[in-house]
């Protein structure tokens, strides 16, 4: 069913992960979409699977989002629905943290989300949706995770101080907080086949519905949030973390 028929979408981090499968889901709603990432050869991959418009920006860098808040303008007019979805782990423990790693994740995950927000607005048509992704770890207090964390807790409160700036053009923003969710970022952590089935088995043993996420399910929620079905949700968090947070 076509609930976002000719709306124009931009999701960043589009090439893999949770973003590529919100992508589906928003052209499966009839939207126009837009992907955004790091690097040229996966995004334009990613775009070509998809079928959808891919651009290659760093949102770490505040000059490439405005350069691609002008390319979607050119192209595309206006946006209806923002995903800001592009982000990176990175931590460890508050004693032996560094300057790199600090500025590395807070760079991305925060500073990037910010200025994707800010530059994005005077493209919002009214009425438009914006939709953060979070995660249930901004509301968890466990060891190691206090650069990224932090994050997600400032991205959360921004959601709440947008939400009610841009309530004048109708324009709703809310956030999504998954937990532990399926994708391949935990195949990128350099651990053995067996260290990853063990993280995965101790991953599950702390959520009481006794599985991961599935990322679709995450795209499907954004999409949900984007129509007209939630023309009266804004300012709010949405905990899709199997009951982890408990």
């Amino acid at each position: 069913m076509e609930t976002l028929k000719n709306k124009v979408a931009v999701v960043t981090g589009g090439n893999s992960g949770i973003g590529y499968a919100t992508a589906v889901e928003l052209k499966a709603a009839g939207a126009k979409v837009i992907i955004t990432g790091r690097r040229k050869e996966a995004i334009e991959t990613a775009a070509r699977e998809l079928g959808v418009t891919g651009f290659v920006a760093d949102q770490s860098s505040l000059a490439d989002i405005e350069h691609l808040v002008e390319r979607v303008k050119d192209e595309f007019g206006k946006v209806d629905i923002l995903f800001i979805n592009a982000g990176i782990l990175g931590g460890g423990a508050i004693a032996e943290a560094t300057e790199e790693t600090f500025d590395s994740v807070i760079g991305v995950n925060f500073k990037g989300a910010y200025f994707t927000l800010s530059r994005f607005i005077p493209l919002l048509n009214d009425g438009s949706s914006v939709v953060f992704l979070s995660s249930n770890t901004a509301s968890m207090s466990a060891a190691n995770s206090s650069i990224y964390s932090s994050t997600k807790a400032a991205l959360n409160s921004v959601m709440k101080i947008a939400a009610v700036e841009l309530a004048p053009r109708r324009i709703r923003v809310n956030a999504v907080s998954p937990g532990p969710i399926a994708t391949e970022i935990l195949n990128k952590q350099g651990l053995t086949e067996e260290q990853l089935e063990g993280l995965k088995e101790w991953i599950i043993g702390r959520v009481p519905l006794q599985q991961m996420g599935r990322a679709g399910d995450v795209g499907k929620m954004v999409v949900q949030l984007s129509g007209e079905a939630s023309s009266f949700i804004t300012g709010a968090e949405f905990l899709m973390d199997g009951g982890m947070s408990l």
